[in-house]
């Protein structure tokens, strides 16, 4: 059961829902930092019951979704200019603007700071620049984690990875095709280690599990037991993540 809504006054409220193995439970209602909401609930939860318990806490989640809005109105947009702050695998970089007309354009990571040189300093060239930086980096990371990660989970078949597409996504981290093809957001390479991890393992356990049913929750723990302080991790940094 996934992405559902239910109105709430003039609004609407869209959710997922996450089936727990156990017997016993109460339904719980979570909001994420990127305005995502999960309904946690036994397995034999009845969707009208799930729907109840939602629409209970509904005034709650709707003021914890305005909340949010707000806050999103405030992430400043990016200039590209020295001094601005860039992530790379959780920590921030210092961009510093380099003009030089004898070289061939560049990007380098030197003593925490990302030193962009160009020819000149034109804003879509300095961001052409960067984000071509920030999708080799990410192909060569992922791939390597990828094939690190693959040798861990029992149940894949085979040393050979998944292949792996890079795929610049607004809302999403990462996702999966029905031919069994990764596909990997490049603005995770910002993020934390583990945050990669996460999504890598996420997408490789949608291979064997296509929905997020009770089973597909059991694979996710056994490799990462700490998924969901992980991914509220993520879901707090996605807005200065994908500030282009």
């Amino acid at each position: 059961m996934a992405g559902h809504s239910l109105s709430y006054g003039d609004k609407k409220i869209y959710f997922d829902v996450c089936y727990r193995s156990k017997k016993q439970g109460k339904i719980a209602i979570h909001v994420y930092p990127d305005g995502s909401v999960l309904v946690d609930a036994p397995e034999y939860a009845e969707p009208v019951a799930i729907r109840e318990a939602l629409r209970k806490r509904a005034r709650w989640v709707v003021k914890h979704l305005d909340v949010i809005r707000e806050q999103r109105s405030h992430v400043l947009q990016r200039r590209y200019i020295s001094g601005e702050s860039h992530f790379y695998l959780g920590r921030r970089y210092t961009l510093k603007v380099i003009c030089d007309d004898a070289v061939v354009p560049q990007v380098k990571m030197i003593r925490g700071q990302l030193n962009v040189i160009v020819r000149e300093k034109n804003f879509e060239t300095i961001k052409k620049h960067l984000w071509l930086w920030y999708c080799d980096h990410a192909n060569v990371f992922f791939q390597k984690r990828l094939r690190e990660i693959v040798g861990q989970v029992s149940w894949f078949k085979g040393d050979t990875p998944p292949s792996l597409k890079l795929l610049q996504m607004k809302k999403q981290w990462g996702s999966c095709t029905p031919g069994g093809k990764l596909l990997l957001n490049p603005h995770l390479i910002k993020a934390p280690r583990e945050c990669v991890e996460y999504v890598i393992i996420h997408e490789l356990c949608h291979l064997k599990e296509h929905n997020h049913s009770a089973r597909f929750y059991t694979l996710l723990e056994a490799l990462m037991p700490n998924w969901k302080l992980v991914k509220n991790k993520l879901d707090g940094m996605a807005e200065l993540l994908l500030n282009e």
